[in-house]
């Protein structure tokens, strides 16, 4: 019944944008962090081109007034789903306004606020609210439109407190100061889908420069992060060069923003002119070593073109938007890495897909498609397209392909016509081999990937791996070499399984090579570590990698007890990445290490102490881990886990629940978790009862 009422919801709204276009949204809004409610007053323009009985816009769980058309007052109806309109419109434009409340529980999150009398104290995170369309639907917190195909040209004025930084899509117009707010006024000047609308308040600052275009960059950090901006920006603004001329279409908006977020969704999210994406990626020069932002920069920049210029009109044709903007920003990193990075980051991805669908049994061109079908196939697809057309007849196809449908809808059939018109390329062939076949065409994939010299002795060595005795020169000549790191860690891996002794000099070798890659596979691939081998090893430490760091940590307090306690002395000082990977993992081994109880007790105060919700759930999630696999089980823990299952973000919803359900099935922790319940707030307390409730397995 329920498939029955969302086909006829879908195929009402599809009917509905052939006869109603939707022009303009613009609306004024007052958002309450401490309520977590929006209070907007809005003016729609519409024409409608022929009779309707209804217009509907989607608008989850909202209360309207004053709902006027064409000036006059009109009934309507409000669903937990859509706003319904019957009356008051005529062939040609109308104007609707209307006020109305909404009180989102998703789409638009509210970060951190319950501990705002807390945000002096500096490991305090500081409140933020932003909102994620794609997936969770703008309409929960404006009136607007789930389906993609209704492209509108917003306009939003927000007021907020003076202390905060507003930043929304298109051009800031103006800011108006009113008492102790500001209200922040921004103007799209193109139409666009409603998923791309976007919000993000917080205590932002910003660095600025303009493109080789003249396109105005905007770089957006929190106050305390000034040592961290290059890292996380590097080759922003060459991947943006290089993207406009890539595509030969010029940047089709008026402003690029970035902004990163706290506890957000995913690693980021391209909204039309400002992209959001997760503080986990921002960076000091050590951490860009291991997690730099620069593919998911580029991604989410090409997706301005392919997604948001022109935008997949169903799921069928994601690939349109991911496959592209996966291609576009390995080509962008190509730019700045070198061709060999480019081709082996198309190996890693091939053995990846060719692994996958041994079981993977659905094609790209299908709306159930997995991601690593629609971004990674989807990319090689291109990369096939690319490779026999030539980069200019490619170029050309892209070229017309954007200018014939820009701000409009597409399917595959609009792109590969456009190959088409300008070659004899069989694109019927392609499209049944490539998008409509599940298969994973890997002779035709070898062929391509063996036209650079690197992967081609990459893939020689991994079917044919050299002798650790009997090759100890040949081995030796290839590390000592300038030959890409990707080979030098596979004869590191490669001897993972083997005795010492035959393969010191190859981990010495590697060590002296001094890349950072290379020294750490040296690292973990060492589970043993012999006390003559010690000095050389414990050099892992001072690496400028966070990973590398954590590794040989760890590695280290198991092979030497006796040296334990300098170990410790040594990281006590350590950070790490953004979710302190390297504190918690010191406080861990500290609190192994301590015989004394004193000690102790303040070691699992501290950790414990990561696990509060004013930390950002990735903090909270390494905090937990550590203290669960110390077999600390202390109601304090519980607790914590319990609020976890109220988290927006579901990567920490989903390790509190399993975690949980492995908890409970011990009596003791059971009546822990029962003994909780009462205190906890109501969405909390549901999901914990619901997890108690569960059939034990």
């Amino acid at each position: 019944m329920k498939f029955l009422l969302l086909l006829v919801s879908v195929f009402s709204f599809a009917q509905q944008t052939k006869v109603v276009d939707f022009k303009t949204i613009n609306a004024i809004l007052d958002i309450n962090p401490i309520k977590r409610n929006v209070v907007g007053k809005c003016e729609y323009t519409f024409e409608v081109n022929q009779k309707i009985d209804t217009i509907r816009i989607d608008a989850q769980k909202m209360e309207f007034s004053s709902v006027k058309i064409n000036g006059f007052d009109v009934k309507f109806k409000a669903n937990k789903k859509q706003f319904l309109l019957f009356e008051g419109f005529k062939n040609g434009t109308n104007t609707l306004t209307f006020n109305y409340e909404a009180f989102p529980t998703q789409a638009m999150y509210f970060v951190n606020w319950d501990f705002s009398k807390e945000m002096n104290t500096p490991e305090k995170v500081q409140g933020q609210i932003w909102t994620q369309g794609q997936g969770r639907y703008t309409s929960n917190w404006l009136p607007s439109f789930d389906d993609v195909n209704e492209k509108v040209v917003f306009g939003l004025t927000i007021a907020f407190q003076k202390s905060f930084e507003v930043i929304s899509n298109g051009i800031l117009v103006n800011k108006t100061e009113n008492g102790d707010s500001i209200s922040w006024h921004y103007q799209m000047q193109k139409p666009m889908s409603s998923y791309l609308l976007m919000l993000a308040i917080g205590h932002f600052q910003k660095q600025e420069q303009r493109a080789t275009s003249q396109t105005p960059l905007e770089f957006y950090f929190e106050k305390g992060d000034s040592n961290k901006i290059e890292p996380t920006y590097r080759y922003s603004k060459q991947v943006f060069d290089f993207l406009e001329k890539e595509i030969s279409f010029p940047y089709p908006w008026e402003v690029y923003r970035q902004v990163p977020v706290r506890d957000f969704l995913y690693a980021g999210m391209e909204n039309t002119t400002t992209t959001l994406f997760s503080r986990d990626f921002v960076v000091d020069s050590i951490g860009y070593h291991d997690r730099r932002y620069l593919n998911i920069n580029a991604h989410e920049l090409a997706h301005q073109w392919f997604g948001n210029l022109v935008t997949a009109k169903s799921g069928k044709e994601h690939w349109l938007q991911e496959g592209f903007a996966t291609y576009y920003s390995l080509l962008a990193e190509r730019e700045v890495f070198g061709e060999d990075y480019f081709y082996n980051e198309l190996y890693k991805t091939s053995r990846q897909i060719a692994q996958a669908s041994k079981t993977d049994t659905i094609p790209v061109l299908n709306e159930k498609a997995s991601s690593l079908t629609f971004y990674q196939k989807g990319a090689w697809a291109l990369h096939v397209l690319r490779e026999a057309l030539g980069k200019d007849k490619f170029n050309l196809a892209v070229k017309n392909y954007l200018e014939k449908c820009a701000y409009q809808n597409v399917t595959t059939d609009d792109f590969l016509s456009e190959i088409d018109l300008i070659s004899n390329y069989d694109t019927k062939a392609f499209r049944k081999r490539w998008l409509e076949a599940t298969n994973f065409p890997k002779e035709e994939v070898n062929i391509l990937l063996q036209k650079n010299d690197f992967v081609k002795q990459y893939m020689q060595l991994f079917e044919t791996p050299l002798d650790i005795v009997t090759d100890k020169e040949s081995i030796l000549k290839l590390i000592n070499s300038d030959v890409y790191f990707p080979i030098k860690e596979l004869l590191i891996y490669q001897s993972e399984s083997m005795a010492f002794e035959p393969k010191e000099y190859l981990l010495l070798a590697a060590l002296k090579t001094n890349e950072l890659h290379v020294r750490q596979a040296v690292a973990s691939s060492l589970a043993s570590i012999p006390e003559n081998f010690r000095l050389q090893y414990e050099t892992l430490l001072f690496d400028e990698s966070y990973e590398t760091k954590e590794i040989a940590l760890v590695n280290l307090w198991k092979n030497f007890p006796k040296f334990r306690e300098e170990y410790i002395e040594l990281s006590k000082n350590w950070i790490g990445f953004e979710d302190k990977n390297l504190k918690l993992q010191h406080l861990s081994l500290a609190y192994l290490t301590y015989k004394n109880d004193s000690k102790k007790i303040k070691v699992y105060q501290e950790l414990l102490s990561y696990t509060g919700t004013n930390y950002d759930s990735g903090i909270q999630q390494n905090a937990l881990q550590k203290l669960l696999n110390l077999k600390i089980n202390t109601k304090e823990i519980f607790i914590s886990l319990a609020y976890g299952t109220g988290n927006h973000r579901w990567q920490f919803v989903k390790f509190s629940r399993d975690t949980i359900r492995k908890l409970i099935k011990e009596e003791k922790n059971r009546a822990i978790f029962n003994e909780i319940l009462p205190q906890l707030p109501v969405r909390e307390k549901t999901q914990l009862k619901r997890l108690l409730d569960e059939k034990i397995m």
